[in-house]
């Protein structure tokens, strides 16, 4: 209830004017008489009385006072809606009491005299309480005025902000918050999309952002953005049939992106596609000069036609990737002599077929290769041989500085007609060669490899279980950093459990200087060996070095485990699952430098 206050000697004539106005709004309606007939407290005199009669023409007594008499009937004034406020009297000021609610918003104001009004006037000035709240109601609504269209366009956006173009009045703050997408430079658009696009890659996030709007649309369709592009599943499962009418909207969405966005692709990925692959690999081919790396890995129907308009169109590429692809061998091995003398990166999955591939690596056809997988399919179980000879593939590959043989395991033959002084890896940097059983490689085929490869950074070697730790230290690279010897095969193997070990201390004191990651998963050399050979990682003169040690399934001993704990400052990665020489409750992984330190305060 809101109260308005007025006080003071400026008050006296509003309080005379809003007595008169209350006592002539609320009192009965009296006729007035002539004369000075009045007496005593405002009361008629009794001569006057006696002589008045009433409206029915019964005489009043003079005892009776006037409200008690019968009066006639008149007509009530009529208000609009009545004052509102309330006058209460106090000592030296009058209170006006609001008496209307909050949704009110009519002054009140007494009725003209009769006046033609129109029909909406009548229903504007209406009596009674229940046309009040209607009026107000009605009062309450405001007709829609349509907001002025803002050209938020990005030209006009980016002229806006370099203070270019006048300011709009009709621009509000308000119409810039929920579109500051549209708002930001195109450059810096362009930079957050670039770094989305590594993390997630090009396909669909630009496809979808490009649709926001045209200024997104511009930012997307920069060809920067567009330089590494996978494309997997082909919109669909794998194992569904695609219909004529879904084949023709992917080609169309290959074909227009091939023209439109992929200007400056370098690296291109189709996996699980099996069908339209040729096509894709044709049209990626012609509008792609600039293509250097293509990946078609768990793919199936590649023919030569593909890689025909490989060996046409793309004379930058240098890496292909086959693996897990049913393709046509004879293509493949055709790109590979017209175009292997640029290939620096080859990867496939070796086959029944795949004879022609090692020949042409053989005879010479990629001379600058420096990196070259070879893997086996893992749920065909086991292991293959891979009839090749080592010369012939050192003869043929000089420049090989990454082999890498999963699940395979060279043959031990010698190239004839090969020079015995271009024997070897000279540049070899990485060499894996681990199987999921346990693999015949013996000490002879590991210095065949290796006699020449003094540069050698990682040695992979799980699951050969006959190579000895002489034959390790007999190699002659002196800078090896990761070596990886665990054995992880299950105990169905025939050779389970392997060879006892020793003499491990001869390669830490060779490689504790440079040695950062050391797996001996299941490697059962003695107590005393696994001492001396901790001992010397122990006594590297850079503590930093030693970053990851896995020693599941050995017997290490807590001394031993304190003391490279303790040198070794930068160690974030230690596995002594399965020691028994340990107490219960450590035997875990510990991962980061503070649970290894909570292991070296429990063990000592």
């Amino acid at each position: 209830m809101d109260q308005v206050v007025f006080g003071g000697d400026d008050s006296k004539p509003m309080e005379e004017g809003v007595r008169s106005a209350t006592s002539s709004a609320t009192s009965g309606a009296t006729s007035s008489t002539s004369g000075p007939s009045r007496g005593g407290k405002g009361g008629l005199t009794k001569p006057a009385a006696a002589k008045r009669k009433s409206s029915t023409g019964v005489k009043r007594k003079s005892g009776t006072p006037a409200a008690a008499k019968p009066k006639k009937a008149r007509k009530k004034a009529r208000f609009g809606a009545g004052p509102g406020y309330t006058v209460q009297e106090g000592e030296d000021m009058l209170l006006l009491i609001s008496n209307t609610g909050s949704q009110d918003h009519l002054d009140w104001r007494p009725l003209k005299k009769k006046k033609k009004k129109t029909a909406a006037k009548k229903k504007t000035i209406s009596s009674g309480k229940g046309n009040l709240k209607n009026n107000a109601q009605s009062k309450k609504k405001k007709p829609a005025v349509a907001k002025p269209r803002v050209n938020l366009g990005a030209a006009t956006l980016r002229e806006h902000y370099n203070g270019e173009a006048e300011e709009n009045p009709l621009r509000t703050p308000k119409d810039l918050d929920h579109r500051w997408g549209q708002s930001l430079p195109e450059e810096v658009l362009v930079s957050i999309f670039q770094m989305i696009v590594v993390q997630d890659g090009a396909i669909p996030f630009l496809c979808r952002v490009s649709r926001v709007c045209r200024l997104w649309n511009t930012a997307a369709a920069s060809p920067g953005l567009w330089r590494s592009v996978s494309v997997g599943f082909c919109w669909m499962t794998p194992s569904k049939t695609q219909t004529p009418r879904t084949e023709e909207k992917i080609q169309n969405t290959i074909g227009w992106l091939a023209s439109e966005r992929f200007t400056q692709l370098r690296e291109f990925t189709l996996n699980h596609w099996k069908k339209n692959v040729d096509y894709a690999v044709k049209v990626v081919s012609q509008s792609c000069p600039q293509l250097a790396s293509l990946n078609l890995s768990y793919c199936t129907g590649v023919t030569g036609k593909a890689f025909l308009s490989l060996a046409e169109n793309s004379p930058s590429l240098q890496s292909i990737n086959m693996q897990y692809s049913e393709y046509q061998v004879e293509g493949l091995a055709q790109l590979l002599k017209t175009n292997g003398g640029k290939f620096r990166k080859f990867l496939f999955t070796h086959g029944s077929r795949n004879e022609m591939l090692l020949a042409a690596l053989s005879r010479g056809c990629c001379p600058d290769l420096e990196f070259l997988e070879i893997n086996w399919n893992v749920l065909e179980g086991g292991f293959c041989k891979l009839p090749i000879h080592i010369q012939a593939l050192q003869h043929g590959c000089p420049k090989l500085k990454t082999f890498r043989l999963l699940n395979v395991v060279l043959g031990r033959k010698t190239f004839r007609n090969a020079d015995v002084s271009a024997l070897g890896f000279p540049l070899l940097e990485e060499l894996c060669m681990p199987t999921s059983s346990s693999c015949p490689t013996s000490d002879r085929d590991l210095w065949d490899l290796l006699l020449a490869s003094p540069k050698l950074r990682v040695l992979d070697l799980r699951g050969c279980f006959n190579i000895s730790a002489p034959g390790l230290a007999a190699l002659p690279c002196e800078e090896l950093e990761c070596l990886f010897w665990g054995q992880y095969f299950n105990s169905t193997c025939n050779s389970w459990p392997p060879p006892a070990r020793k003499d491990l201390h001869k390669l830490m004191e060779k490689w504790s200087r440079s040695m950062r990651e050391l797996d001996l998963a299941n490697q059962l050399f003695s107590q005393e060996d696994l001492e001396l050979a901790l001992g010397h990682l122990a006594r590297a003169p850079d503590p930093s070095t030693l970053r990851s040690l896995n020693l599941s399934g050995t017997r290490i001993s807590p001394p031993a485990l304190r003391l490279i704990i303790r040198h070794s400052t930068a160690l974030n990665y230690l596995n002594v699952t399965s020691c028994r020489n340990l107490p219960r409750g450590q035997k875990r992984v510990h991962r980061g430098r503070e649970e290894i330190t909570q292991l070296l305060v429990a063990l000592q």
